[in-house]
């Protein structure tokens, strides 16, 4: 039974959610307008296509990219599911529509990935770590991830910092005979799941354009799974079928935007907001099914950006952010400590950057960040944190036919402020340095490697979080080297229409890796840097489009990684250069499409391989390797005006069970149906 004084009438809150989007709407707006600077900053406009080739191949620092009809064929509920298409990433999935989501780029760690919506960073200065699972698919165009960091000079400083950088781009409207777009998505799946969503444009002026998305979701999250656990000595200890509990969630997310056009610019102004609540299920040990825990967010964020090239060789940029956080955490589990608990963070971000176009070959960047963090918390002695941020970024790029080369320099300054003291200034330099050679006439070849430290600040957490924060704590460092390569062909004729191969090889290694580790009293941890890591790894991809006869066309997309990721921490340690937790050596992912007229068939294919849920690789820790298949088939639809998709799937088709993280099951075969209706 909810408490009443706490858990609200979904009907309520439907209500709550539809006086928010009209008064949002009245501000809503969005802007087609891809902006980069490769060599040259420009505005371009283009009509709506699909594209089956890779993101601009001839980028200095190596990328993936998932857009357009690949998202929409793909069976994914939100960024994180998307994401797991992506070489050389590894997601922790805690099961179920609304278990959380997180992402990990090359075994480095989930704080060292930056995650940008619409070309500004999202933030979470308690842990580090970005929920994917609240951002849906139904309103991103395109998923970028780039290794090292994005190759433009005209970006925030911040992001020349991470190791590694994922960037969602939302739609952008396309008018053609209409001054509105209206598009309206409703999804019934398993678990209970119905999700319905719309998306409103409209073309206010010739250089002014709005839009509007909302999305309400709903599910019970329960789904039959087996629990099989086995002793030491091989004998069965549980084997069990169940059903998955306490994975309900409600979610309400309403996203505005405006678009402005200037001269030789533009300007964008967002306003997102997402609600939710959900049953934290918990880890099924010793058969204990059902647990207490719940959790509501409430996080809310504008920002602005405006652009403008001020003359021939210079161009500026500026960002502002707002971001309010709240996250309400209950344990009600009367066999544990009960437990309510209210955090709420805050976020300003202003931002400038400015390039300058030396010589038509050569170009130089600076760039200057300012943040601020503020976190609040109702736990006893809790040290109320604020940290002020400096990034200053300097990069310069050239450019010739046949040779690129990318280089910057970062300076961090952090200082934090508490209620009781002002902790030391941190300040850390961080350099890169990329470079592509193309040895054919073509161009269809390439050949690329960069070096790259990167570094990330203690979380609010990690310091400060009471009876276990440690606040000597020092920035954790990795050190990056790639070499790699990649060919694209394009083909005007014939079976084959366009190849894409690119491989990478790297080596990674992290310093003073903060770690949780026990201080001598029972049941008392602390935080330090005790860790190092040594990664090595392999990341291949391949992508071919063939047309077989008229109107089919068939695309098929392959990943494949290869990581050892070992703790180099203390050679006393038992598990001394063992592979470091829910890394596997082996891991790969496949998508084919099929089109055929007005018919859409897709397969998209996972697997993981084997890795150990603890640090030492013994048998007891072992995790044997899972694979998923998942199928769905769409019939296009199209009536006077209005345009209708109806999509079919089956995911984890052969009923696979497996755990992506230890004792939390995820679903077996399951079903969903969409019906999207364009008018």
């Amino acid at each position: 039974m909810k408490d009443e004084k706490t858990q609200r009438p979904l009907e309520h809150h439907l209500r709550k959610w539809m006086l928010l989007l009209l008064f949002t709407f009245s501000f809503s707006s969005t802007l087609y307008a891809q902006q980069q600077r490769s060599r040259f900053d420009s505005i371009q406009h283009i009509a709506e296509v699909t594209v089956w080739s890779h993101y601009n191949h001839k980028e200095v620092i190596p990328s993936q990219t998932l857009g357009g009809q690949q998202l929409e064929t793909l069976s994914a509920h939100s960024v994180a599911d998307a994401l797991r298409y992506f070489s050389g990433l590894q997601l922790k999935d805690y099961g179920g529509v609304g278990g959380i989501k997180t992402v990990n780029i090359r075994s480095m760690g989930t704080n060292h990935l930056g995650i940008s919506y619409d070309g500004i960073e999202l933030g979470n200065a308690q842990n580090g770590q970005i929920d994917l699972a609240q951002f849906s698919l139904d309103n991103v165009e395109e998923i970028t991830l780039f290794n090292g960091q994005k190759s433009a000079l005209l970006q925030p400083a911040s992001d020349f910092g991470h190791a590694g950088a994922v960037y969602i781009r939302t739609r952008a409207p396309r008018f053609t005979d209409r001054n509105y777009n209206l598009r309206i998505k409703g999804k019934y799946a398993s678990s209970d799941l119905f999700k319905l969503s719309a998306l409103w444009e409209q073309k206010l002026s010739s250089r002014l354009s709005s839009s509007l998305s909302a999305e309400a979701l709903t599910a019970s999250g329960k789904y039959k799974f087996r629990y099989l656990r086995k002793r030491q000595d091989g004998t069965v200890a549980y084997d069990t079928t169940a059903t998955r509990q306490n994975g309900d969630i409600w979610a309400l997310r309403a996203e505005g935007n405006l678009h402005g056009m200037l001269d030789n610019g533009f300007w964008k102004l967002k306003v997102y907001t997402y609600h939710s609540e959900r049953g934290i299920p918990g880890a099924i040990v010793n058969n204990v099914w059902r647990r207490g825990e719940r959790q509501w967010d409430h996080n809310t964020f504008v920002q602005g950006r405006w652009q403008r090239q001020l003359s021939s060789r210079l161009t500026t940029q500026a960002v502002a952010k707002y971001a309010y956080y709240q996250t309400r955490y209950v344990n009600r589990d009367t066999t544990q400590m009960m437990v309510d608990n209210t955090y709420r963070q805050q976020e300003l971000l202003f931002s400038t950057s400015n390039v300058y176009d030396i010589a038509k070959w050569w170009s130089a960047s600076l760039s200057y960040d300012l943040r601020w963090n503020k976190m609040n918390a109702d736990l006893r002695q809790f040290a109320d944190p604020q940290r002020w941020s400096h990034y200053l970024a300097v990069a310069s790029a050239v450019n010739f036919e046949r040779f690129k080369l990318q280089a910057s320099l970062l300076m961090t300054s952090v200082k934090d402020r508490t209620n009781s003291q002002t902790s030391k200034t941190m300040t850390e330099w961080t350099p890169a340095v990329f470079f592509n050679v193309y040895p054919l006439a073509s161009r269809d070849l390439s050949v690329r490697a960069y070096a790259k430290k990167s570094f990330r600040m203690p979380t609010f957490n990690d310091l400060y979080y009471t009876e276990i924060g440690n606040t000597m704590l020092q920035p954790e460092s990795a050190l990056q080297y790639n070499v790699g390569l990649s060919y694209d062909k394009h083909f005007q004729k014939g079976l084959l229409r366009y190849v894409h191969v690119q491989a990478d090889a790297y080596y990674n290694t992290v310093h003073d890796k903060i770690v949780a580790y026990p201080k001598g009293q029972q049941f008392r941890w602390t935080m330090l840097n005790l860790g190092r890591v040594h990664i090595k790894g392999v990341d291949v991809e391949a992508e071919a489009t063939v047309v077989p006869v008229r109107r089919l066309l068939v695309t098929g997309r392959v990943q494949y990684t290869w990581q050892q990721a070992r703790d180099v921490t203390d050679p006393s340690d038992s598990y001394y250069q063992h592979q470091i937790p829910y890394i596997p050596w082996h891991s790969g992912s496949a998508i084919v499409n099929i089109q055929y007229g007005d018919w859409d068939l897709n397969y998209s294919f996972i697997y993981a391989g084997e890795r150990y849920n603890q640090q030492e690789n013994i048998k007891y820790n072992y995790m044997q390797p899972w694979y998923t298949s998942d199928i769905s088939l769409a019939r296009n639809f199209q009536f006077t005006g209005i345009k209708l998709r109806v999509l079919l799937e089956v995911n984890n088709v052969f009923s696979q069970d497996y755990d992506v993280i230890l004792n939390y099951p995820m679903p077996k075969r399951n079903y969903g149906l969409t019906l999207d209706v364009k008018i």
